[in-house]
């Protein structure tokens, strides 16, 4: 009766341990972020100002909701590689009905729309046609960003009064009396909060999540167990779309133009951010909180590069080690776990 007891426990303690340590990473991302904030105040004394806190989130509100859109498949051990072209193709469209004199409103559902579609056909070629998620969202990519560059090969620019303006105009939140030192956000930065919290209820109060963490630890294992595993799939793929359209009009809204190059890389940077926040590349473990602590940590980037004066080209190279010094952890934390 005592062994009996003591198995499970053992087994119950030995899960914990392994998550435990899974965490490594992302407590890792928390301490390189806090880290590079106070490199870049010591060395360029603009890092802790409120303009520059403001600045980060609502230029790269877009990429919180990239990370998180990008959580979700690879979560189940796929990958969404067609969110940067999504972004393209919504994004053109979307201008290009504004120039025509159609209410912004009714842009944003049709731009969503279309990502959600674009989303549709990956989930399909997954599901009904037993693509791997690589193949299938690389071939809606090409889909997209051709599509975009058939449409417009023109830099497009939105009209005056166009109303999207209501996403990116800011609010003060602190109106310091320095120039250009004011905390503010916009609607952007909103919508990327709500996106988070979406996210996180999805995955962590929800059938739906349970599933997407189960197909991650084992689909066959999911399956058997009953649980609607290509309902899961469509949802992760049309919901990924959908949010990299979501991300469009964010950042369209702030730019106040696009052309069909927009976006490129933007599925790369996506996928550094969920792994710099700890996701686990394989799937069955990670955090949308985590994944968007990784996007402010690939944001952080670029202007400390800039200030230090480095050619952009080497920001790639930076973001490039930095997801292998954290998949090589990943493996580390995975491997050790498992031995305890």
């Amino acid at each position: 009766m005592t062994t009996a007891t003591a198995t499970p426990a053992k087994k119950a303690a030995k899960k914990t341990r392994r998550m435990d340590a899974q965490m490594i990473p992302t407590i890792a991302a928390v301490v390189i972020f806090i880290l590079m904030i106070i490199m870049g105040q010591a060395l360029f004394g603009t890092y802790l100002r409120l303009g520059f806190i403001s600045s980060l989130f609502i230029d790269h509100a877009y990429l919180i909701i990239l990370a998180v859109a990008m959580t979700l498949p690879i979560l189940t051990g796929g990958i969404d590689l067609s969110v940067g072209a999504i972004v393209a193709i919504t994004a053109v469209i979307g201008i290009k009905m504004t120039i025509a004199g159609v209410p912004a409103f009714l842009v944003m559902i049709v731009m969503l729309l279309i990502g959600a579609l674009f989303g549709l056909l990956a989930a399909t070629l997954i599901e009904e046609f037993n693509m791997q998620p690589f193949i299938a969202t690389l071939s809606t990519m090409f889909l997209a960003r051709g599509i975009a560059s058939i449409i417009s090969t023109d830099s497009l620019t939105f009209p005056n009064n166009n109303n999207f303006d209501v996403i990116s105009n800011e609010i003060k939140i602190i109106d310091n009396p320095k120039i250009s030192n004011d905390l503010s956000i916009n609607l952007g930065v909103i919508i990327a909060i709500v996106v988070l919290i979406g996210g996180y209820i999805l995955l962590h109060h929800t059938r739906t999540g349970r599933t997407i963490y189960a197909i991650g630890g084992s689909r066959s294992s999911a399956e058997l167990m009953g649980l609607p595993v290509r309902r899961a799939q469509f949802t992760i793929y049309i919901t990924s779309a959908t949010l990299a359209a979501l991300a469009s009009i964010v950042y369209i809204a702030n730019i106040g133009s696009a052309k069909n190059t927009v976006g490129v890389g933007w599925e790369l940077d996506a996928v550094a951010s969920v792994v710099i926040g700890g996701t686990i590349i394989t799937g069955g473990f990670g955090y949308v909180l985590g994944s968007a602590l990784g996007a402010l940590v690939r944001s952080i980037i670029d202007p400390l590069t800039t200030d230090f004066g480095v050619p952009a080209e080497w920001t790639t190279i930076v973001v490039g080690l930095m997801i292998l010094v954290f998949v090589v952890l990943q493996r580390v934390v995975t491997a050790v776990g498992d031995k305890k």
